[in-house]
């Protein structure tokens, strides 16, 4: 398991109410308030499914996004474009990583500024995996 929550912050339940975060053990959870009665989806079930969406999205695009990144970065030489698309090919190894030290804070509100959202229910299905910019991901939460 994760030692932490990845998304604090960006999950909500279906009425807009942001998840606050707690643990099971050692385990984190997102906890939903239902009418007083907490229930704590283990974070990693959530986590993971907003990570395979974000992962659907590169796949097909790493040559593109690896341009773009490359050039944000400054660094638009061919050595740089391929190590940055040779991680986009490997991305379920750097969504591991993601779990071992978590995403920086500065990210996260990066990530709520742009428009990224994540609702689920109170099973703790994801319902919608809202991108930055309005690109919507639906989700059955398997």
């Amino acid at each position: 398991m994760s030692p932490k929550a990845l998304f604090p912050g960006l999950v909500f339940d279906e009425y807009d109410h942001p998840l606050t975060v707690g643990y099971i053990g050692a385990d984190p959870a997102y906890i939903i308030d239902d009418a007083g009665f907490h229930r704590y989806i283990p974070a990693e079930q959530i986590d993971r499914f907003i990570l395979n969406e974000m992962k659907k999205l590169i796949q097909g695009n790493e040559g593109f996004l690896s341009e773009q990144a490359a050039k944000m970065l400054g660094t638009d030489d061919l050595f740089s474009k391929a190590m940055i698309q040779n991680q986009l090919k490997n991305i379920d190894k750097q969504f591991d990583m993601l779990f071992e030290v978590g995403i920086p804070e500065e990210m996260r509100a990066y990530l709520g500024m742009s428009g990224f959202k994540v609702t689920v229910d109170y099973h703790g299905q994801v319902l919608d995996v809202r991108q930055g910019g309005g690109i919507s991901g639906d989700g059955d939460g398997e």
